[in-house]
């Protein structure tokens, strides 16, 4: 059989209620880009969740605080109000210290969307990166 059809397509309720939940939880390279690009705040933090000061400081999204997921702690993110929303990324689709790091954020209670594509999908867009600490 095809595999193609081997299942039915959801039905369109069920579809939009789970890609509107992934939708909440994801946001991607080009639309942070965009955020930081117009004028103002952007209206979120943005976290590099992986490496070490090092890799950091070799390359990272501009604009983004290094906070490796398993420093994330209440006594940490005391720095930010608690409505704070924190944007979160690693190095790829290799890697799950965005996940970990967005997991973290939720239990603390805090508001938290995941930057697909991470370091990766940032450079195949073609932005450019900031080095240094």
């Amino acid at each position: 059989m095809n595999p193609v059809l081997s299942r039915p397509a959801p039905a369109p309720e069920s579809l939009i209620a789970a890609l509107e939940a992934q939708c909440a939880l994801h946001t991607d390279c080009s639309d942070v880009h965009a955020a930081f690009a117009a004028p103002g705040a952007p209206g979120f933090v943005l976290l590099h969740t992986m490496g070490t000061p090092e890799t950091y400081a070799r390359r990272h999204v501009p604009n983004a605080v290094f906070l490796p997921h398993r420093l994330i702690t209440a006594e940490r993110m005391a720095e930010w109000p608690g409505e704070t929303l924190f944007v979160v990324y690693c190095s790829g689709p290799h890697c799950n210290a965005a996940e970990q790091a967005a997991l973290a954020l939720a239990r603390l209670g805090r508001p938290v969307k995941i930057m697909l594509g991470g370091i990766m999908g940032w450079e195949f867009e073609g932005f450019a990166f900031a080095h240094g600490a």
